[in-house]
């Protein structure tokens, strides 16, 4: 019995990300629906692809859940649906990922 609490709340902790992980084909189509346009060379938002930061880094802006340096909520940009497929697409596709991109036109 005292081995079986530290079992189960270690496969909880590891079905976790998992049951939170969204869609990466999705995730790239919102992306480029409602963040590309803000988000490209000479726009305020400045140039956004996967590969400006890592996956930790993708991470840990998702879990603060700002945007526009802080002074925003990520839920005004889209639904908790959305930010979570995009989430996944911007981590799969990360610098340090094994399939890096940018996100293309």
């Amino acid at each position: 019995m005292r081995t079986a609490v530290p079992l189960l709340a270690l496969l909880a902790l590891l079905a976790a990300p998992l049951a939170a992980e969204g869609s990466d084909t999705k995730g790239k189509y919102f992306f480029k629906k409602s963040c590309k346009s803000c988000h490209v060379v000479g726009q305020p938002g400045g140039e956004v692809t996967p590969l400006i930061k890592t996956q930790a880094q993708w991470k840990t802006y998702f879990a603060a859940g700002k945007h526009k340096k802080g002074s925003e909520p990520l839920t005004k940009v889209g639904k908790p649906e959305q930010m979570n497929d995009i989430q996944t697409f911007l981590t799969a596709h990360a610098s340090d990922s094994p399939q890096p991109m940018t996100c293309g036109g």
